[in-house]
């Protein structure tokens, strides 16, 4: 699974970035940034509409009840609260977008992308003894980065026109 998006021009980023120091151009900095988070946005919110509707199937289930799940909060609700957008227009200039691992408990970490994999494995009831694999498809991270990546591109690309105008 791809850890996060980055969505990076860095060369015209860059350039532009440079310019914009020069130019001590603080608003429109600012402009590119907001215009390149909007343009994020749509991304990590389908992103978190996607692991929300993630249908996930165990392999059956034998006679004996369940117990108490060992988590206090739904799986994919944190998985989805998790999902971050981050605008840097320094010197490394772009956008990611990704999954927070601080904000997801301990036993969780590694969960997003064994589900992007298809296959999530894991103990039955915090039973270290006692194994089982439930399943999920589609890959819900890469199906909507690869649904995205154009849109994005293009709307970038047109950020940094808009940019480059204002500051010639």
């Amino acid at each position: 699974m791809t850890r996060d998006v980055r969505i990076l021009n860095t060369g015209s980023l860059l350039e532009l970035s440079r310019r914009l120091r020069a130019a001590g151009g603080e608003n429109i900095r600012q402009s590119m940034h907001r215009r390149i988070r909007r343009a994020a946005e749509p991304l990590r919110d389908d992103l978190q509409a996607s692991i929300r509707g993630l249908n996930i199937r165990s392999q059956g289930r034998s006679t004996r009840p369940g117990g108490p799940s060992p988590n206090t909060e739904p799986l994919r609700e944190t998985i989805a609260a998790a999902i971050r957008i981050s605008v840097r227009t320094g010197s490394s200039p772009g956008a990611t977008v990704w999954i927070d691992k601080g904000r997801m408990p301990p036993d969780l970490k590694n969960v997003p992308e064994q589900l992007n994999s298809g296959r999530l494995r894991h103990p039955v009831f915090g039973n270290k003894r006692r194994w089982v694999n439930q399943y999920a498809s589609p890959p819900w991270w890469n199906t909507v980065v690869r649904q995205h990546t154009p849109r994005i591109e293009q709307e970038v690309a047109r950020i940094l026109d808009d940019v480059r105008r204002r500051i010639e």
